[in-house]
């Protein structure tokens, strides 16, 4: 058994502990907002946050997340990054935007004013088939600034 918070909740899963945190969340815990992409950690689509960073669920057994704090899409609401999203009109397909929206989210709160190095370095591995990445930027500096006036 596993105990596991996510998304400000406690869960505890029966799962073998070299499964996948991805296959808990969407298989176990009905968490499916966090996409399956490559499985590899390469294309970013179940970018969540643990402990304030970046991170991809597909390659972290459950085993090795006690006590720590998950946040995945779902629990997110109401952020800065979703708003700057919807201003930039960021989403064409859609299935990326999830990991998109939780890298940018702990690149913001490790980084209040990014630059574009910065913002290149955070979302490299996320990848968007669609070509959003100009309008990603955009959302992200947009993002940033209401963040920093809100603060």
């Amino acid at each position: 058994m596993h105990r596991l918070r996510i998304n400000g909740q406690i869960h505890d899963v029966d799962a073998d502990p070299e499964t996948p945190l991805l296959w808990v969340l969407r298989d176990h815990l009905g968490v499916t907002g966090t996409k399956y992409g490559c499985g590899v950690g390469a294309c970013g689509v179940c970018t969540s946050i643990v402990d304030g960073q970046a991170f991809r669920p597909c390659e972290h057994p459950v085993a090795g997340l006690r006590e720590q704090d998950v946040l995945t899409i779902e629990g997110v609401e109401d952020h800065p990054v979703q708003q700057a999203w919807l201003d930039e009109d960021v989403t064409q397909c859609g299935y990326c935007q999830p990991g998109q929206i939780m890298a940018t989210i702990a690149l913001l709160t490790n980084h209040p004013d990014p630059t574009d190095e910065d913002i290149d370095e955070a979302l490299r591995h996320n990848v968007c088939r669609c070509g959003t990445h100009p309008r990603i930027r955009r959302a992200i500096r947009n993002a940033a600034a209401r963040m920093r006036a809100d603060s």
